[in-house]
């Protein structure tokens, strides 16, 4: 990295961090770090700073186990700057098998200050890039354009883990100074494309960019999901939504493109499902906290759904602390299929019974691909959502029903549904309403799935199973009563690979509840 350094100044923090404050307000805790200073385009001029007037400030620090979720470095702006770039490194000492290693996240927030759900976010990369800027008329991907005020900015770190000998860190702060540009208005994706009526479209709604930690640019994601044969899709960087923007040109009658966001907290990431264009949700709390609900209700203000990502994930901080109170569906299989899925797979049907007797709220189940960069497939899995129409409206409601199942892509399809006397008949998400000693049919049509096996589970286990023809295209029948199963949802599996464990999903579909 080159830069024209008009006044550079190494700023040191004592090895046991320089405080002010450790604040702990509702949320996760924060550590504020002595401010760093600059001096104003009057003080740059005269020390001939040259043509640039560009300022640097380094600071140097260490930060030891145990250190808070976050960490803010403020920043004092003077007037004048129409640029912030910010570098940053930090040793990543080798650790022995069991013993984390250093990680430590960044992003930024502006003068308006780093309140929790406040105005001043202003962009986040997590541990995704080495630097970023930020002026009134572009940005770094993650981060947002706008104008570059004077007043107290706030870099954030966020030290993810820590060596036990501590998390040394180097952060770099250039202000260029200048005639700010002009900040673009947003242009955000229409919700609605030209669709088919009442039909069953195909989604993945959790998708990685430029934006945040995935290597691909939006207009590469449209490109594959159109490939992939996919009707819509949800935007869901980590921790930003600067994404919202980027993706002018890209839908079409063909593509409808949602936006949202992955909140990745320290207990858990959840997606936020097609919220309004340039909705943001914090993510600096922990279940401790109690704070996901209110930030729940504030991703179904801006118009979105609640869904727990990868639930069961080994990943660290991945695995969901929260409960599914709040949680209007459940990312149930999360990219190619592996035993975490099979492990949030159970857990989700655990929670099916109570439902079904009490007609309570029940959690839907979908699955999206969490694609990052190549070679990872989008659409695999995704998420067939019975829809009045190809608008955001429609299709969220068609998850929050439930009226869904879950493909490992576009070339297996199924039907499914269950029919009892008189005529009556029951789809996807839906109840049967028949007495409990009535005889039940319940029917799976499958096409795209040569060799698998078809398995009707219900509240018992799965209590039929047969073997599809080589063909791929074949259709399953099995009668039984309320009283015998009190739901029932089909699944689709490869051949097992381990003997006495199952085989990989191909597809699988939200229940039917059976009963008056």
């Amino acid at each position: 990295m080159c830069m024209d350094h008009a006044d550079t100044h190494d700023t040191r923090h004592d090895s046991a961090i320089a405080r002010r404050g450790l604040l702990v307000t509702g949320a996760a805790a924060a550590l504020t770090l002595s401010s760093v200073s600059f001096a104003s385009t009057a003080s740059a001029a005269e020390s001939g700073g040259g043509q640039t007037g560009d300022q640097t400030r380094t600071v140097r620090g260490t930060l030891p186990p145990g250190s808070p979720d976050f960490v803010h470095l403020p920043v004092e702006v003077p007037r004048g700057v129409r640029e912030i770039h910010v570098a940053y490194s930090y040793e990543r000492p080798a650790m022995p098998a069991g013993t984390q290693g250093n990680a430590l996240d960044i992003g930024i927030f502006d003068e308006r200050g780093t309140r929790l759900g406040g105005k001043g976010f202003r962009g986040w990369s997590g541990g995704a890039r080495t630097e970023f800027f930020l002026r009134a008329d572009a940005a770094t991907p993650g981060y947002l354009p706008g104008p570059v005020n004077a007043g107290t900015w706030h870099i954030a770190l966020g030290p993810y883990t820590v060596a036990p000998q501590g998390l040394a860190y180097e952060v770099t702060i250039t202000l260029r100074f200048g005639t700010p540009g002009e900040t673009p208005k947003p242009v955000y994706p229409p919700e609605r494309a030209k669709g088919r009526g009442r039909a069953w479209y195909r989604g993945d709604c959790h998708l990685h960019s430029v934006h945040s930690d995935g290597r691909r640019t939006p207009a590469e994601i449209a490109a594959l999901a159109r490939a992939a044969g996919l009707d819509f899709i949800n935007t869901s960087e980590h921790n930003t939504h600067s994404a919202h923007s980027a993706w002018d040109g890209l839908w079409g009658d063909d593509l409808l493109i949602l936006t949202g966001e992955e909140v990745t907290t320290r207990n858990g990431h959840v997606v936020a499902l097609g919220m309004d264009g340039g909705t943001f949700i914090d993510w600096r709390y922990r279940a401790r906290d109690n704070r996901f609900g209110h930030y729940a209700r504030e991703i179904r203000r801006a118009g979105g759904l609640v869904v727990p990502a990868h639930p069961h994930a080994t990943c660290i901080g991945c695995n969901w602390k929260f409960g599914f109170a709040d949680a209007d569906a459940v990312e149930v299989w999360n990219g190619p299929y592996t035993v975490d899925d099979e492990v949030s797979l159970a857990d989700w049907d655990n929670t099916l019974v109570t439902a079904a007797r009490s007609e309570r709220a029940w959690t839907p189940a979908m699955g999206s691909s969490d694609a990052h960069r190549d070679p990872d497939p989008i659409g695999t899995p995704q998420t067939v959502v019975l829809a009045e129409d190809l608008t955001r409206d429609a299709i969220l409601a068609g998850i929050r029903a439930g009226h869904s199942y879950v493909a490992e892509s576009a070339s297996v399809s199924l039907t499914f549904g269950a029919a009892g006397g008189r005529g009556s008949h029951a789809g996807i998400g839906d109840r049967l309403r028949v007495g409990l000693d009535e005889p039940v049919t319940v029917r799976l049509e499958v096409t795209g799935a040569p060799g698998r096996t078809a398995h009707f589970v219900t509240d018992q286990g799965t209590l039929h199973t047969t073997t599809l023809p080589e063909s791929g295209t074949g259709t399953v029948e099995w009668r039984t009563t309320p009283a015998y199963a009190t739901y029932v949802r089909a699944e689709v599996r490869h051949a097992p690979k381990t003997p006495g464990l199952p085989g990989a999903l191909a597809a699988f579909t939200n229940p039917i509840f059976l009963g008056e």
